[in-house]
């Protein structure tokens, strides 16, 4: 007879996932809102701006192919390593950038970077919570990730103020990926779970695995992964046009990173009740508030070019955005650990994430070209209107594919 499993105990998940992750996106997170000014040191104008942020995006949807393969094979540490060293690499390459064209190949690195280390830390929550605590686990792995994004810019901020320096926040950035190494190969790990043996026979996955699985869930990625994917399309393009906005309305780089950071703050403290929102009441209850909401948001901030007080406005929608996305921490990793199981979930999830990214790439590539050709303004409102329209699918496809009693 065998013995049931021992009860989860949140501890067991700081070193080996959230401790990472706050420090990762710590240093993402000072970078982000200060890529229009480094673009602009490069040489590049502010269509040139929205480019580079979204090759973060891009190297994002690049990195999903091979990250499923990546994790099955040699294990959640040592992709998160291998990301780590890739993103070191990308700092580097764009602290030498002296063009428009280096410094965005180092944010496609960086994003690419960035996706094996979250696909990773996802397939290690996946199988080492039970069901009962998921949504909230991952929401809190959400709103870890959160808080990296809230002390990110006021870091920067802070950095540029001291050294009248933009390419200062690349130190942020280095100092922040060496604690992450700290964290995974010092710190105590009291559950072994990045040391756990594997559940699959690693000889037998190949990096075609992800395609496999798409080609085999094609259905349900194409229903529900599509619907989901307008809530990364406009996370994504918040990431992109808030300091795109700032700049437009005349802020300096530590304005707009400032006023980010603010929202970011509001962001993080409702990580929590999202999680135990979909725990209870299931993942509908927090989709489709987030976004209708963050939809809303888009709209009102593209209504509110040429009025008075624009950056009262800019700060209104901000928090606006932060409220609706708060809500929904974790609401993605959640519905796709749902679908994914716990064994083997690295190839799915692979699956999952290209499906979302595909969202987040594409969508700061349509701000841009809106943007490009009409105005900022109007990007923001198309974004906004197609949020609107993926809440609708939303409220029908969950229901489907998620009831209520699946943890």
């Amino acid at each position: 007879m065998t013995s049931p499993p021992p009860p989860f105990r949140w501890g067991s998940i700081i070193a080996p996932a959230l401790l990472p992750t706050f420090l990762f996106t710590l240093g993402e997170g000072a970078i982000l809102p200060v890529l229009p000014a480094l673009t602009a040191r490069a040489g590049g104008d502010l269509a040139a701006a929205g480019l580079v942020a979204s090759m973060v995006l891009l190297g994002q949807l690049v990195g999903d192919l091979p990250a499923g393969w990546i994790v099955a094979r040699v294990g959640e540490r040592r992709a998160m390593l291998g990301a780590l060293a890739t993103a070191g690499l990308s700092i580097a390459l764009a602290a030498l950038a002296n063009s428009v064209g280096i410094l965005a190949l180092a944010m496609l690195l960086l994003g690419a970077s960035a996706a094996v280390f979250a696909l990773a830390r996802h397939a290690l929550l996946t199988t080492a919570v039970p069901s009962s605590h998921r949504a909230r686990a991952l929401s809190t792995l959400g709103g870890v990730y959160r808080l990296g994004l809230v002390l990110g810019p006021f870091l920067s901020a802070a950095v540029i103020a001291l050294t009248a320096a933009v390419e200062a926040v690349y130190l942020i950035a280095i100092v922040a990926f060496a604690g992450v190494a700290l964290s995974l190969l010092v710190l105590p790990d009291p559950a072994g779970l990045l040391l756990r043996t594997p559940t699959t026979d690693v000889a037998a996955v190949t990096p075609l695995d992800v395609l496999r699985v798409i080609g085999r869930q094609r259905g349900v990625l194409a229903r529900l992964g599509s619907a989901a994917l307008f809530i990364s399309a406009m996370r994504a393009t918040r990431q992109v046009l808030l300091p795109l906005w700032g700049v437009a309305i005349g802020l300096s780089a530590a304005e707009t990173a400032a006023v980010v950071g603010l929202g970011a703050a509001i962001d993080v403290s409702l990580f929590y009740l999202g999680g135990w929102v979909m725990d209870r009441f299931g993942r509908l209850a927090t989709a489709l508030p987030t976004t209708l909401g963050m939809g809303t948001a888009f709209i009102v901030l593209a209504a509110t070019a040429g009025l008075p007080q624009p950056v009262a406005w800019f700060i209104g929608v901000t928090i606006a955005l932060a409220l609706s996305n708060g809500l929904g921490a974790g609401i993605l990793m959640t519905m796709g650990s749902d679908l994914a199981g716990r064994e083997n979930p690295a190839p799915f999830l692979g699956a999952w994430r290209l499906v979302l990214d595909a969202g987040g790439a594409v969508a700061p590539l349509v701000l841009t070209a809106v943007t490009a050709a009409a105005s900022l303004a109007a990007g923001a409102a198309v974004i906004g209107t197609l949020g609107l329209v993926g809440a609708g699918l939303l409220a029908w496809m969950i229901p489907r594919h998620l009831p209520r009693d699946r943890g």
